[in-house]
């Protein structure tokens, strides 16, 4: 009989649910965006918590139509942003409630984690990444920028942050300037397919590094916004040299942390892991360097809840 291992993720923006086998196959994977207003830079938490109580019944009876519920034999789901004290957003609690009492009724084993462990084991899912590993992680997405080292053991990672921005997240960062140019809320997608036809234009751009992994954002957003009102240059360099120019600050950040914490290994996690331009400067320029770089796949570097459901499997 095989076993199937679910998870749920209720994040901020996105209704998940998954399932995987045995073997790490994923057999079922339905997201569903939330819904934000044209010209809305977000939802209020109590916007999101309603769209996941009306999506996630459609996404468990699809996934019950699919497979045999029968053999479910762990329900996790990812019940806080990061795995620390005190961390909380009531988006999480959706899903929470609804995989406990799905793992009642299935008679399956309750687990959770955090949204943060989620994306980490979508990470390392099919990747050369072995338990027990130390490596660094960067997790880039619309509600957070953090460099992170994290040591792997057998049933759980340690973290701690070591880095990131201290003020906007890079996911904010992008979406702001999309905005800005009357893209639709989320942004990063639409402006990664502009800026593969742009070039990075040659204008000096300060990178504000802080105590060698920390640093600030909210310069370069109303540097962006200048260069977009001033119209002296196409709006596809613009966006390439803008993801050029995060990729140059997360990249110094990285390199600093694997010289401080004697490192070669980076796994780099969030939605805007999927930025083509972002993801393949970090590959040369760090693979340069003798570093080894993970990505998860694609469609794994946004929300999801295969992730959740692996940190369950392990």
């Amino acid at each position: 009989m095989t076993k199937y291992y679910m998870g749920i993720d209720t994040s901020a923006y996105t209704t998940s649910l998954a399932v995987i086998d045995e073997e790490n196959n994923i057999v079922f994977d339905m997201r569903k965006v939330l819904e934000v207003r044209k010209g809305k830079k977000g939802l209020r938490q109590q916007e999101a918590v309603f769209q996941h109580i009306n999506n996630l019944p459609i996404l468990i009876e699809n996934m019950s139509n699919r497979i045999d519920v029968s053999n479910i034999a762990t329900i996790s789901c990812s019940s806080r942003p990061r795995n620390i004290e005190g961390s909380y957003m009531p988006v999480f609690m959706v899903g929470k409630g609804q995989a406990f009492i799905l793992s009642k009724v299935l008679n399956a084993e309750y687990k959770e984690f955090s949204h943060q462990e989620g994306h980490i084991g979508a990470g390392i899912l099919n990747n050369n990444l072995k338990k027990g590993d130390k490596f660094i992680s960067l997790h880039i997405s619309g509600g957070t920028t953090e460099l992170l080292l994290v040591k792997d053991y057998k049933d759980n990672f340690k973290i701690e942050i070591i880095g990131g921005s201290l003020d906007l997240s890079i996911g904010q960062l992008i979406d702001r300037i999309g905005v800005e140019l009357g893209l639709s809320f989320p942004c990063g997608k639409e402006m990664d397919e502009i800026s593969q036809v742009g070039n990075v234009l040659d204008i000096n751009i300060p990178i504000n590094i802080k105590d060698s992994t920390w640093f600030n954002l909210s310069g370069m957003e109303n540097y962006f916004k200048g260069l977009i009102k001033n119209h002296s240059y196409r709006l596809e360099d613009v966006l390439a040299t803008l993801f050029n120019t995060i990729a140059s600050f997360i990249y110094k950040i990285i390199i600093n942390s694997c010289i401080q914490y004697d490192i070669d290994k980076v796994l780099v996690i969030g939605g805007v892991a999927s930025n083509k331009l972002i993801g393949q400067f970090l590959i040369d320029e760090l693979n340069g360097k003798n570093i080894s770089s993970y990505f998860p796949n694609r469609e794994l570097c946004t929300d999801n809840g295969v992730g959740v459901a692996y940190m369950g499997k392990r």
